[in-house]
This record gives C-alpha cells, sequence and structure tokens, in this order.
C-alpha cells in the first residue's frame, strides 16, 4: 500500500523543483522587458545610435529567456493534473478559470507582440515597434498578475465556499482582489523589474571589466544602477507590508519565518525577540538556541514597540508548518535583498563623488565585481523567497479550506519518482542550454557593424511596407536576428 505521508512529500519535491526551476526565467522576462521599452525609448529620443546597438544586444538575451520560459512553463501546467489532480479537480471553477484569463489576456497578447518586437525592426514605424515592444512588457506583467492571484488565493482564500468537492465562486472580485494579492503581486513585480536591472547591470559591468565597448555600456550601466537606487529601497518597504499581511491572515506561517514558539503577553513581559539566528527543534516545539534582538519582532510585525504576536504554541501540531526551511530561506531573502540595496548606493556615492565613468570604475574593479557578483542575488532572492511562501503554508495547499494531502494525485511511487526524473532531465536540458545561448550572445557582445534600421516615420506605413533603401550587396535586406 502506498504510504501517503510518502507520496505528499514526494508530490511536493517534485513541484517545489518545477517551480523552482521556471521562476529563474518569468522574472527577468518581466523586468527585461521593461528595460527594453526603456532603452528604445532613448535610442528614438536621443537618435544615438549606441541605444539601439544595446537594445538589440539585450533583446537577443531576452529572447532566449522567454523560450526558456514558455518551455518550462509548459511542464508547470502539465504538472497540476498529474501530481495534484484532486485539487485541480477541486479549484477549476476559480483556479482553472484564472489560467484560463492569464493565456487569454496576457499570453496569447505577449504572443502577438513579441513577433513584431522581434521581427519588425526596419518594417514597421519607430513609434510602432516602442509600441510593440511596450505592449510585450505590458502583456508580461499582466501574466504575472494573473498568476499571482491564482497563487495568493491558496495563501488567503476568499471569495469561494467548499461544496461537495468544488471551490465554487461567491464573489469574484473578493477571490480575485485577496489580502495575499494585494500586497504579495506588487513585491513580485518589484522583485521582477530588480531581477532585470541587476540583470542588465551585471553584463554592462562585465564588459567594462573586460574592457570591452566600455563607453557604449556605461549608458546602461548608469541608468540600470541609479533606477535601482529606487527600486531596491522600494522592495524592502514593500517586502515589510507583506511581512504584516502574513502575520494577519496566516500567523502560523510568520511564526515558522521567524521561528517563534512561544506567545507572548502584549505587556512585553517576556519581550517578543526577533531571531537573527536559531536552530528550531519542531519535536519539542522549541529553539534549540537563539540569538534574539528584543522588541524587533513586534516592530517588525506590528510596527509598535510592544505588542502581541502569535506563536506556534496557538496552533495543533498537525495544523503548524515546517519551521526550519522557511526560518532560513527568509533570512537569506531579506539578506540578499539588503546585498543588493547597499550596492546600489555605492553607485550613487561613486557618481556623487564624480567617479562613475569608465575609467574610474576600471581603477576600481571591486566595485564591477561585486556588480557582477550581484546579478546573481537577485536569483537567490526570488528562489528563498518562492520557498518561504510555500513552504510556510504548509500543510495546507489551500490555506484553511483542503490540505496538500488531499490534494495529492493517487499513484505509484514508482510513477511519482519516474515524473520527478523525467521534470528534473527536462528542465536541467532547458536551463544548460539557455545559459549556453546566454554566454554565446554576451561573448559575442553588441553587433558594431549591423546597419542601423531607422524604419520610417508617419502615419502610411502598414504591416508588410517596407523602406525604400538598397540592400547591401549579397545581403538581404531584411535579416532575421541571429542569436
Amino acid at each position: 500500500m502506498t504510504d501517503p505521508t510518502l507520496m505528499t512529500d514526494l508530490a511536493r519535491l517534485d513541484f517545489g523543483w518545477i517551480t523552482t526551476m521556471h521562476i529563474l526565467y518569468p522574472p527577468l522576462t518581466i523586468g527585461l522587458a521593461s528595460f527594453l521599452l526603456y532603452s528604445e525609448w532613448r535610442w528614438m529620443k536621443t537618435d544615438n545610435d549606441e541605444w539601439y546597438r544595446l537594445t538589440r544586444f539585450f533583446e537577443k538575451l531576452f529572447i532566449i529567456n522567454f523560450g526558456a520560459g514558455v518551455a518550462t512553463g509548459v511542464t508547470m501546467e502539465m504538472s497540476f493534473g498529474i501530481l495534484f489532480a484532486p485539487f485541480s479537480q477541486a479549484a477549476g471553477p476559480f483556479f482553472g478559470n484564472i489560467l484560463g484569463y492569464e493565456t487569454i489576456t496576457a499570453f496569447m497578447y505577449e504572443a502577438g507582440f513579441i513577433g513584431l518586437m522581434i521581427f519588425g525592426w526596419g518594417k514597421i514605424s519607430k513609434k510602432m515597434h516602442l509600441f510593440a515592444t511596450f505592449n510585450v512588457a505590458f502583456s508580461s506583467m499582466l501574466s504575472a498578475m494573473w498568476i499571482l492571484v491564482a497563487n495568493s488565493w491558496m495563501q488567503s482564500p476568499t471569495g469561494v465556499h467548499l461544496e461537495k468537492g468544488l471551490f465554487l465562486v461567491d464573489d469574484w472580485t473578493a477571490a480575485i482582489f485577496n489580502p495575499n494579492f494585494l500586497t504579495a503581486f506588487p513585491h513580485m513585480f518589484i522583485a521582477a523589474i530588480e531581477i532585470g536591472l541587476f540583470f542588465v547591470a551585471g553584463i554592462s559591468a562585465w564588459m567594462i571589466y573586460k574592457n570591452r565597448h566600455a563607453q557604449m555600456f556605461m549608458r546602461t550601466l548608469t541608468a540600470s544602477l541609479m533606477a535601482l537606487v529606487i527600486v531596491a529601497p522600494l522592495q524592502v518597504y514593500i517586502g515589510d507590508e507583506l511581512g504584516r499581511t502574513v502575520a494577519e491572515h496566516d500567523p502560523a506561517a510568520l511564526a515558522a519565518m521567524e521561528g517563534h514558539w512561544h506567545t507572548y503577553n502584549a505587556d512585553g513581559t517576556p519581550n517578543t525577540s526577533w531571531n537573527l539566528v536559531a536552530w528550531p527543534d519542531e519535536e519539542k516545539g522549541t529553539n534549540t538556541f537563539q540569538i534574539g534582538i528584543p522588541h524587533v519582532l513586534s516592530l517588525l510585525e506590528d510596527h509598535k514597540w510592544v505588542s502581541t504576536v502569535k506563536g506556534l504554541d496557538q496552533f495543533k501540531p498537525e495544523d503548524r508548518p515546517p519551521v526550519l526551511a522557511p526560518f532560513y530561506a527568509f533570512r537569506i531573502m531579506v539578506a540578499a535583498g539588503g546585498i543588493l540595496m547597499l550596492v546600489a548606493f555605492w553607485a550613487l556615492y561613486l557618481r556623487y563623488k564624480g567617479k562613475f565613468n569608465a575609467l574610474e570604475l576600471q581603477r576600481r574593479p571591486w566595485f564591477l565585481r561585486a556588480v557582477i557578483f550581484s546579478a546573481i542575488l537577485p536569483y537567490v532572492a526570488i528562489w528563498t523567497g518562492w520557498w518561504t511562501r510555500e513552504i510556510a503554508r504548509q500543510p495546507w495547499i489551500v490555506h484553511g479550506m483542503m490540505r496538500t494531502s488531499e490534494g495529492v494525485s493517487q499513484m505509484s511511487i514508482s510513477a511519482e519518482i519516474a515524473w520527478f526524473i523525467g521534470f528534473v532531465f527536462f528542465d536541467l536540458v532547458v536551463w544548460i542550454g539557455a545559459w549556453y545561448f546566454f554566454s554565446k550572445v554576451v561573448r559575442r557582445g553588441p553587433d558594431m557593424h549591423e546597419e542601423i534600421i531607422h524604419g520610417v516615420q508617419g502615419e502610411g506605413l502598414h504591416l508588410g511596407q517596407l523602406p525604400e533603401r538598397d540592400a547591401p550587396e549579397g545581403r538581404p535586406l531584411f535579416e532575421r536576428p541571429a542569436i
């Protein structure tokens, strides 16, 4: 007989792998599309050919990332039915509709305009091409919005009731704009912008470090890091708001994230401490050791010097989430976000001192190395943030309404393992392929010999019309961008 606990753990592990690999790509798609919109706008505004070459260079990286995201997204959609068939059936009236809205209003929308963005250079006017890029950026944001609606509803299910094994929708507005979504979506959207900016900054810093088109890449390095001076602190603020939402609607998850076992009275005896480090002992319901800072947990979760913060002792053992993984994943996420903010402020300081130019930065290789290294940290933050979010919701797949064990498909252990091996193999092939092409594009750098395609200004240009100019001898007038 199949062990239900083992089956649940294997399904969670399998889906955890799938989402961990998939989440590498969509945030960068959102952030990089937004940056492409900016860089193309700068080219139109300044008519500076360097902005054109930078836009085409980062567009190639965008295409690779977009393709990898689509491929891994297909496996994630499959895994709902394969690994969590009872949940998919029960949540279909809401969850299935939301994923359908994402496909119709975002994915198909994006698919239409991405063709214009990639292949429309020189075939449509500059303004029309910028409009296509805008729609790619906007539709990628819409896609993230619908996905966060579905996931946030699992965190704070509102507007539905469970009847005869189905989640029936009573109020679509309440279900879509559930409490968790209102802070989780801004947090994820800003994370996507941040990962895109640091991706651009990291590659730009690498080019300057290697003295390859250093003056040109100072444009993208400056634009990205100066934007991060605002974006990085904003992410910290929104993260704090999301933490307060979790404290209100899922206090068990918050207690697990903080390694907070015992509820103290609001009079502060003893004080509510924030654990900097700890080693949770889930069997005994306490921490083996901890280093805490008094009052900080109250300040973080309630913005008061003294307040009551629920501990895990307020919940039945079977309703408590795991503690060790979300506790340390949360701290790694916070540390990564703090480092990213410091790097942005370091750049601001150098610019204030008049040292933010290619020559001065090449004399400060540690700064360039820090920016290059920082390009990895947003991925670390997104990974650990997502793990915190999903693990701390356990043992619920829909918080308070359906347990994960109730939503898992009934299959043999051998079948589950076979699916896991298949998903691991597929995602690794996509990941290796994506990084191979990433590195190939970066090694080649921008095409400095490509003829600038200025398009046609005016109202009379329609799709399919070509600007009247002669092609170079032996070369087609329009070529598909090489990757």
